[in-house]
């Protein structure tokens, strides 16, 4: 009799399938090798632990609780489950439960036999005969796998994708597909996706990598979706190999690197070149002046008209180089302002009183309307005068017959502070809906043909309005076809 229970003892032992005994509450009273080695867990740490903490997966916990149960209600129970391993993984277990005594103490005997494999040929058989050719008609890698990751079927476009010969890939775990510093947060995924299975489009925001055969990694896409049989929950998920977009992103990223870099250069360039550019432009207009005043002597007629096409030619040059600059400091983030208490209503008169000899010249009616006699506000003088000084004398230009007119008025409203409007209006060409949406591009010119005959750099309202940025304002702009625009500046200062 002592030999009879050696030998069972040794055969409990030596059995390839886990053999656990629990206590009735589910504790781990005996943990054979066979335990440690379908689960990874010793005998010394599963010994005294709960038996579901070990190896249940949580969606199994209420199962696991009734199968126990049954167990000791009925004396015994047959049952098919999924266990976890010590590393995450999920495996199918045949499980052979049996009530049993020690000591007068009700115990349970469980023996479970790993059918992973067994499951995963059956169920594979099912779905090749069922989507096999769905699955090959698809052009992207298809791989279904079941709830414990084994993966059950893969087209041919997945097997070429990662590097595998037809039906290798049967059974083996998905997380074989992946590198390894992915595989154990991808544990927890799929069990919470088993949980909550939904529909996950192409692209939905997970930068992932596949791991090839030959131990090659790649950018991959991946849309997963559930499907449920009779028999099984699936997860099916279709892989796209984006590697080439993936370079194409990287070239326009370094490329783009490449011109931001450029233009800093440039910003920098224009930005510190202010001086050098300016000083010799100064010179042949201050120098055309002094001959053009007879200083040095007389001037016949051609020398004359000759000095005053040099000095029109610099004047315009230097206009240009100034915008530029401007415009380059403002990018390169040097535009320094000066803010101060400044009256509006004197600056616009300023501005008035230089451009107004130059429209009635061009037989216009030139109105200034000021709605206030003080109209002080917290800004930088220089840039005000100069977006002034641009919608104006932009109104004059487009302006062949009729009036141009400036008017500026200020008023506190409710929430807004201190709100100051100075506006340009005229008679002129007029813009179509089209136009105005490229009016403020730096170097449009939005007429082609008066272009020919107007001069401008394609500037003056592009710095207009990063001028008006800069303080705080916007400028607003109403126009029709062949019957005139207004241009509105807009200032707003917050109440204290």
């Amino acid at each position: 009799m002592p030999m009879r229970t050696d030998v069972s003892k040794l055969l409990l032992e030596e059995s390839p399938d886990a053999s656990i005994v629990l206590t009735a509450q589910g504790m781990v009273a005996h943990w054979t090798r066979g335990a440690q080695s379908v689960y990874g867990h010793t005998a010394e740490a599963a010994q005294g632990s709960d038996f579901a903490g070990l190896v249940v997966p949580v969606d199994h916990l209420a199962e696991h609780q009734q199968r126990l149960a049954d167990t000791l209600s009925a004396g015994s129970a047959t049952y098919e489950s999924v266990r976890r391993r010590v590393d995450g993984s999920l495996l199918y277990v045949d499980v052979s439960a049996k009530r049993i005594s020690a000591d007068g103490e009700p115990l349970i005997l469980l023996v479970e036999k790993d059918v992973t494999h067994i499951k995963v040929q059956r169920d594979a058989k099912l779905m090749e005969a069922r989507f096999r050719d769905l699955l090959e008609s698809t052009p992207d890698g298809i791989v279904m796998a079941n709830p414990t990751g084994h993966i059950v079927i893969a087209n041919s476009q997945a097997e070429r994708l990662f590097g595998y010969e037809s039906g290798e890939l049967r059974g083996k775990s998905v997380d074989t597909l992946l590198p390894k510093r992915y595989r154990e947060a991808h544990v927890g995924h799929r069990s919470n996706y088993f949980l909550q299975p939904r529909k996950r489009a192409m692209g939905s925001g997970l930068d992932l990598a596949g791991l090839r055969k030959d131990a090659t990694e790649f950018p991959i896409e991946i849309s997963l979706s559930p499907l449920h049989t009779e028999e099984s929950a699936f997860v099916m998920s279709a892989i796209r190999d984006i590697s080439e977009r993936k370079n194409f992103e990287k070239a326009l990223q370094e490329k783009n690197v490449e011109l931001a870099n450029a233009n800093q250069a440039k910003d920098r360039f224009l930005a510190s070149m202010s001086h050098e550019l300016r000083t010799p432009l100064n010179a042949i207009i201050g120098f055309t002046g002094t001959l053009l005043m007879r200083l040095p002597g007389p001037l016949t007629e051609d020398q004359g008209k000759h000095l005053r096409t040099v000095q029109g030619s610099a004047r315009h040059l230097l206009a240009l180089i100034n915008d530029l600059l401007d415009v380059a400091k403002i990018e390169a983030g040097k535009h320094d302002l000066r803010l101060e208490e400044v009256d509006c209503r004197a600056v616009v008169e300023e501005v008035a009183a230089t451009l107004r000899p130059q429209a009635e010249g061009k037989g216009l009616v030139f109105e200034l309307m000021p709605s206030v006699p003080l109209a002080m506000l917290r800004t930088d003088r220089r840039a005000l005068s100069q977006i002034v000084i641009n919608l104006t004398s932009n109104a004059i230009k487009f302006t062949d017959r009729g009036t141009v007119r400036v008017a500026m008025s200020q008023q506190q409203q409710a929430g807004s502070g201190l709100v100051t409007r100075i506006c340009v209006e005229d008679t002129g060409t007029g813009m179509a809906p089209d136009e105005q949406a490229r009016l403020f591009t730096a170097f449009s010119r939005i007429n082609p043909e008066a272009s020919r005959t107007i001069e401008g750099t394609g500037l003056g309202l592009h710095l207009s309005q990063k001028l008006a940025a800069l303080l705080g304002g916007e400028i607003l702009v109403e126009s029709e076809k062949g019957r005139g625009s207004r241009f509105t500046l807009v200032l707003r200062e917050e109440l204290a």
